[in-house]
């Protein structure tokens, strides 16, 4: 809003399509689910006097591991999707590129919240001759993968410790954003 209530009306609304969610509804919803945990996990430690405070690094084994090889795998999968969608089309790689990108930069923030030494990248990262499923993958299949893994997220942040959460909510985010950008893509 401007002074004196005056909307402010810019380029952004008129390239969304119609009915599709802001970026400020999407941030919001997930940003309510991560701070409703980050509550949760407040009220659960309140109770905790003295001691050496916890780092991310220093999390017991335990769920929250769990958690992080489940997304982690998770993203491994979404990767090796990526890589099936442009075989020999290197315009169409040059367009996902900025997505594949991204995802790597996830799978490298999740991977410094494992107590234990960093893994490999697992098998489904890695296509080879022997992956299973269509040859090609399509963007709608892409943005279809996006929305799952962006659905899926406030789930996690109800499992997650609180480090984590804010990082499952903006890995979420981004997710929901590629599903919609991935639309676009022609």
């Amino acid at each position: 809003m401007r002074a004196g209530g005056a909307a402010v009306t810019g380029n952004a609304a008129a390239r969304r399509p119609a009915g599709a969610p802001t970026r400020r509804a999407m941030l919001g919803a997930l940003g309510l689910a991560a701070s409703g945990a980050a509550l949760s996990a407040t009220a659960a430690c309140g109770g905790r006097s003295g001691g050496p405070a916890a780092t991310p690094s220093a999390s017991p084994p335990g769920p929250a591991e769990a958690l992080l090889a489940q997304v982690i795998s998770g993203k491994e999968s979404l990767l090796a999707l990526y890589q099936q969608a442009a075989p020999g089309d290197p315009a169409l790689a040059a367009r996902l590129s900025p997505f594949v990108q991204r995802h790597q930069e996830h799978l490298a923030a999740l991977r410094k919240h494992l107590s234990g030494p960093p893994a490999s990248p697992s098998a489904a990262a890695t296509p080879s001759a022997g992956v299973s499923g269509p040859a090609t993958v399509t963007l709608a299949m892409l943005r279809t993968a996006e929305r799952r893994a962006a659905a899926s997220r406030p789930a996690h942040l109800a499992a997650a410790p609180p480090v984590l959460s804010q990082l499952l909510a903006s890995i979420g985010a981004c997710e929901a954003l590629h599903a919609v950008a991935l639309g676009k893509l022609r």
